[in-house]
């Protein structure tokens, strides 16, 4: 049995169809059909159920493909494992991101790292926390910035630092009433971010039913609303500190801290690359 039968099954599972996984491949549909029955004969039993309009699992199969699936990223590590430099001259670190960290944290902390290591690649990811974690369960990344809280059993999960939120606005923006804040126009984001759905937490604690006038699903998109009208948003307080033509306005009472935290896969192969990157961001801020 080749690692190749293996991609190869796992491709039609995915795409539950022969002729769509062999174009995503660049093979034959003929020759995925061979390769994956050779795998069915060494096994000694169907894995696929060819009857339907689609292709599925049978039940062997289904067992069989959660098992492939984790020797594969096993390998795919031992691979990054064997190839890793610990001198750090070169590699590759696999990087996602919660929206909210791209406005004011990720430019100052890739700029440190390229310039300690800048024969480092580096691939980075804006994604929600839900997606991180799907993404580090399937070895696509080699962490994750999001927050503390609950997490699925094999995303490991380590404090950074507390993030305060704010009500922003432009900085020649009127000032807001710290206690009916609630009742200025806002742009938020959507209700798909964790973000937004801290916010709506707080507003049914407080009992408060804000004035939501515009939604977008892109930090940079509501900064430059807040930027160029009276709206206001409520985003981290470092934001606003970091963004030109920003300032951040205190409510009562406050929103509550949340905790940035790296995320990982439990057990995970981790290069010195990613090693590096993680000494990095844990590092306390250099001072004058």
């Amino acid at each position: 049995m080749l690692l190749r039968h293996i991609r190869y099954l796992l491709a039609v599972a995915e795409h539950r169809n022969f002729t769509r996984a062999a174009e995503a491949l660049h093979v034959s549909q003929p020759t995925l059909s061979q390769q994956i029955k050779q795998l069915e004969d060494s096994l000694g039993a169907p894995l696929l159920d060819r009857s339907g309009r689609s292709v599925s699992l049978t039940d062997a199969g289904q067992a069989y493909v959660r098992f492939a699936r984790l020797a594969l990223q096993d390998l795919q590590a031992g691979t990054r494992a064997m190839h890793d430099v610990q001198d750090l001259s070169r590699g590759h670190l696999r990087l996602a991101i919660t929206p909210t960290f791209t406005a004011y944290l990720i430019g100052p902390l890739l700029a440190r790292f390229h310039g300690l290591y800048p024969g480092i690649s580096v691939s980075v990811e804006e994604l929600t926390q839900d997606r991180i974690e799907a993404a580090l369960g399937e070895d696509l990344l080699d962490i994750g910035i999001g927050f503390t809280g609950e997490h699925g059993a094999d995303i490991d999960c380590e404090a950074l630092f507390d993030e305060a939120l704010s009500v922003v606005v432009r900085a020649d923006h009127p000032e807001v009433d710290r206690l009916a804040w609630f009742e200025q126009p806002l742009v938020l984001l959507d209700s798909g971010f964790a973000t937004r759905r801290y916010i709506d937490d707080y507003c049914r604690e407080q009992g408060v039913k804000p004035h939501i006038a515009m939604q977008a699903n892109s930090i940079s998109a509501i900064i430059e609303v807040v930027r160029n009208t009276s709206l206001a948003t409520i985003l981290p307080q470092a934001l606003a500190e970091a963004q030109a033509g920003l300032r951040a306005v205190a409510i009562e009472p406050p929103l509550p801290h949340r905790t940035a935290a790296l995320l990982s896969r439990r057990g995970a192969y981790r290069s010195a690359a990613c090693a590096a990157f993680v000494e990095l961001i844990k590092a306390p801020p250099a001072t004058d």
